[in-house]
């Protein structure tokens, strides 16, 4: 069958190099081996994340930390920031780790402020909050540096970021924010194949973890330190991902963390301009928009009618390329095009002249 490239939210497209390095031959998980494969991408994500703390790889989705973090950090109340389908799902996952959770939601489209984060930890209510940097269903990207420097004023408060699709495609500097712990999925920015989260956690959450009676054992913080301490896992782990992600990581520094950003932004400018040719708007707040994917309205041609969302899809898929149709309450609203990973203004131009075609057809 023909591969049809992928430009939606997650996963996305994976090179023939990135595939052949995760297709290694094996190795031990508890030999030398190994031990030298993640004492080599250990610094590099160090350097990556801007951080003196060791980075952990868990054999799951970021969802698994995610989940992690709240059995770990959580004791009296976690403030759930949601303004998208997956914010909103932290919150239900609070409840159904058994903690007591409180909503800060906004409307989908709107960036997490941080007054408005700043007014509920002011109630003293609240050990912990979560917030999603990117969040992958709007679009919308909310200014982590801000609500970070809240940090200062409630030291006590366990700051848990999701950048799963952020993560490698703009600047986090783990340590210079201050937050308590950050994490992503390999099947975004970082263009490998799912199934490895990676994750950086403060001190003072390693602390807090450590009293922690009830928080698991395969997403225990003390069990990711004390073995990332011995260049290990606390359970087996992928072994193809992290040869993949050593892979991955040397393609990083070849290219320049900076330059790399940049092409993400350069990338998802030349989204943004192929949406204003056609009349579309974008459906983030002015402002709060992603760099790593496009959420587009659909109400859009110039004349102002709306596009049948499917039937752009289908067009663009045969042309081969798979784009989203929206997701949650926006599908068939809004579609999203995805520039993160490995994509450069080459590889996304054919893109653009496939849904060209395919809009002069609707």
């Amino acid at each position: 069958m023909a591969h049809v490239k992928l430009h939606i939210p997650g996963p996305v497209e994976v090179s023939e190099k990135t595939f052949k390095a995760f297709c290694s031959p094996m190795i031990g998980h508890r030999g030398q081996g190994f031990k030298d494969l993640y004492a080599k991408v250990q610094p590099q994500l160090q350097q990556l994340l801007s951080t003196k703390q060791l980075v952990y790889l868990s054999t799951s989705s970021a969802w698994g930390i995610m989940e992690g973090a709240i059995r770990n950090l959580v004791s009296k109340k976690v403030l759930n920031c949601m303004n998208g389908a997956f914010s909103d799902k932290w919150f239900d996952v609070s409840k159904r780790c058994g903690k007591a959770a409180e909503p800060l939601q906004v409307e989908w489209g709107r960036p997490i402020r941080a007054e408005e984060i700043d007014k509920r930890l002011a109630t003293g209510a609240f050990d912990a909050l979560t917030v999603i940097h990117n969040e992958t269903s709007t679009g919308t990207m909310s200014p982590i540096a801000e609500i970070a420097a809240l940090k200062k004023k409630y030291p006590d408060v366990m700051f848990i970021v999701d950048s799963v699709s952020s993560m490698s495609a703009v600047p986090l500097k783990f340590d210079e924010l201050g937050i308590d712990v950050l994490l992503a999925g390999s099947q975004k920015a970082f263009a490998l194949p799912p199934g490895l989260a990676i994750c950086v956690v403060s001190p003072a959450a390693l602390a807090k973890a450590a009293k922690a009676a009830d928080r698991g054992y395969y997403f225990d913080f003390t069990e990711f330190q004390k073995n990332a301490e011995q260049s290990m896992t606390p359970s087996t782990p992928s072994i193809g991902h992290v040869y993949a992600l050593s892979s991955k990581l040397d393609e990083f520094f070849a290219e320049g963390l900076e330059n790399r950003y940049a092409r993400h932004r350069k990338t998802n400018q030349m989204t943004r301009d192929w949406a204003a040719r056609h009349g579309f708007t974008l459906f983030p707040e002015s402002g709060a928009e992603s760099l790593t994917l496009t959420c587009i309205n659909n109400g859009a041609k110039a004349g102002g009618r709306a596009v049948d969302v499917p039937k752009l899809q289908k067009l663009a898929k045969d042309g081969g390329f798979l784009i989203d149709g929206g997701y949650g309450k926006i599908k068939g609203k809004t579609f999203r095009v995805s520039n993160m990973g490995d994509e450069t203004e080459s590889s996304m131009a054919p893109l653009f002249a496939v849904l060209d075609t395919a809009i002069a057809q609707l």
